[in-house]
């Protein structure tokens, strides 16, 4: 039993391993000057830059227009991620929750025509997308960013499962005491589902921090771009003999990567809750 233990371990170190090293190594190699890099290649020692690249990459305009820093970049990234999962969650919940609660003909059905989206990722509806947001001007907008990927498959799937594992007593005490139905979704679904939720918030959080095709489709507004769009555009300028700023790239990356990672600290235990709780 000890072995099988220390065998796991080992498996776990690895992967741990695997996963943390590529992170290391950028953060690492951000700390290091642009020729270096682009002489060298990925460091392995600490640099002398590390606050004058961090400095650069938040407060220094930059981009092809001069106009745009990292804190713009992490706003609108910010902004972004947070409409994806307010949004998604929103969406799921009601979706659900009428398919769950409301006996409406072919509501099955209605859920596995919403199931089957999933076989319809971005990249093969993003022009039909594309042309409707651009119909509607909502092109170079926030909400042309975030509106038309905000219905989830997903979230309906997962609110689905957990509202029918809500008691039916619950739904006849409230009826017995006069809520509506509005009232007993605001009142009694949504703080039971306050883990399902943080589980949710978490996937969809950083599934629209990292969106990147998207972005680049709908924005050509540099106030618009975000932290994933602004690593690819400092690898961009390569122009002459000027070299590209590698170890501005790396920095943004790092900083692409703390939030979601803070957002997964802080949401660990519920996100396990609403994933694997048996007793709702």
């Amino acid at each position: 039993m000890k072995k099988l233990q220390i065998s796991d371990h080992v498996i776990l170190l690895l992967g741990v391993f695997f996963m943390v090293t590529p992170v290391v190594l950028a953060f690492l190699t951000s700390t290091h000057d642009a020729i270096t890099i682009y002489k060298e290649g990925i460091q392995f020692t600490p640099g002398g830059k590390f606050f004058e690249n961090y400095q650069t990459v938040l407060f220094e305009a930059g981009g092809f227009t001069k106009e745009v820093d990292g804190f713009v970049m992490l706003k609108n990234s910010m902004i972004l991620g947070l409409g994806f999962a307010i949004g998604k969650i929103v969406i799921s919940m009601l979706a659900a929750y009428a398919i769950v609660y409301f006996r409406f003909p072919m509501a099955t059905l209605c859920f596995w025509v919403i199931f089957a989206t999933l076989l319809l990722p971005l990249e093969v509806r993003i022009l039909p997308s594309y042309e409707i947001v651009q119909s509607l001007g909502m092109v170079n907008t926030y909400s042309g960013l975030i509106v038309p990927l905000i219905a989830s498959a997903t979230g309906t799937f997962f609110f689905r499962q957990f509202f029918m594992s809500v008691p039916d007593e619950l739904l006849e005490a409230a009826r017995i005491d006069g809520a509506g139905p509005w009232k007993f979704f605001k009142d009694i679904l949504v703080p039971l589902s306050q883990t399902m939720i943080a589980a949710i918030f978490i996937i969809m959080f950083v599934y629209g921090w990292n969106q990147y095709l998207w972005p680049t489709l709908i924005t050509t507004d540099e106030s618009l771009f975000t932290l994933v769009r602004g690593i690819k555009q400092i690898l961009q300028v390569w122009v002459g003999a000027q070299i590209p700023d590698f170890n501005e790239a790396m920095a943004l990356a790092i900083l692409a990567i703390v939030p979601p990672v803070l957002i997964v600290v802080i949401f660990q235990s519920w996100f396990v809750k609403g994933l694997v709780e048996s007793d709702k």
